[in-house]
């Protein structure tokens, strides 16, 4: 299945977090911080007063609160305005 993005709305697959053992304790995923950063898998046609200036595999950096989560054939995406990153990595 395929999800395409409408209008300035981008898909990003986040990064996953890295997984913290301290003195043999394992944290589990709730406790773990949420990752900030992600790769786009998907943008929108952006909208009459804002082109769409991101691009699929673009590395971004976006807000600790900013999207929505989706799952989709298992894998957790995050669909947000392109006005929610903050920046492009590299």
């Amino acid at each position: 299945m395929t999800i395409k993005p409408l209008s300035d709305r981008v898909v990003i697959l986040p990064t996953p977090a890295e997984e913290v053992t301290a003195a043999g304790i394992i944290i589990p995923d709730s406790a773990k911080e949420k990752p900030l950063k992600g790769t786009v898998k998907a943008v929108g046609c952006g909208t009459k007063d804002e082109d769409m200036v991101l691009k699929e595999g673009d590395v971004v950096l976006y807000g600790k609160y900013a999207g929505t989560e989706v799952e989709l054939d298992g894998t957790t995406y995050l669909i947000m305005r392109q006005s929610d990153v903050l920046a492009v990595v590299g």
